[in-house]
């Protein structure tokens, strides 16, 4: 079993140089002590925030600065690009008709970043 997760949870990202905090709004109206995520709270800027800088050569940024620096890796500032809602969620458990996020989930970066939760922002909630 996974723990729920909600907001406040710490998130990381296999191309980001810092972990991130997610953001849930409490439009569900389901909560614990912070509202609890579902597997569409996958908005960047909203409710994924940047992990400082980026490291993926995938981002045309990181890319550019790269080849101005004749190869020499050039992290860039980081802005999220999550298009997919997050994966696979909890199967049994429904928050406002949308599968609960749980912490084994990952969403996908367009930029070829995975994105990890390290920490579901609470310990007392546990779901499959």
């Amino acid at each position: 079993m996974g723990s729920l997760v909600c907001s406040g949870a710490m998130l990381k990202c296999n191309f980001g140089t810092a972990p991130s905090s997610m953001t849930v709004l409490p439009v569900n109206m389901v909560t614990t002590s912070t509202p609890i995520a579902t597997i569409m709270d996958n908005v960047p800027m909203l409710n994924i925030m940047p992990f400082v800088m980026c490291t993926s050569m995938a981002n045309p940024t990181v890319a550019s600065a790269t080849a101005a620096a004749l190869g020499v890796l050039t992290p860039m500032p980081c802005i999220p690009v999550t298009t997919a809602p997050w994966a696979p969620g909890s199967p049994s458990v429904l928050v406002a008709n949308q599968p609960a996020l749980n912490d084994s989930s990952k969403l996908m970066c367009t930029w070829a970043g995975i994105i990890e939760i390290i920490n579901s922002g609470q310990s007392t909630i546990e779901v499959p």
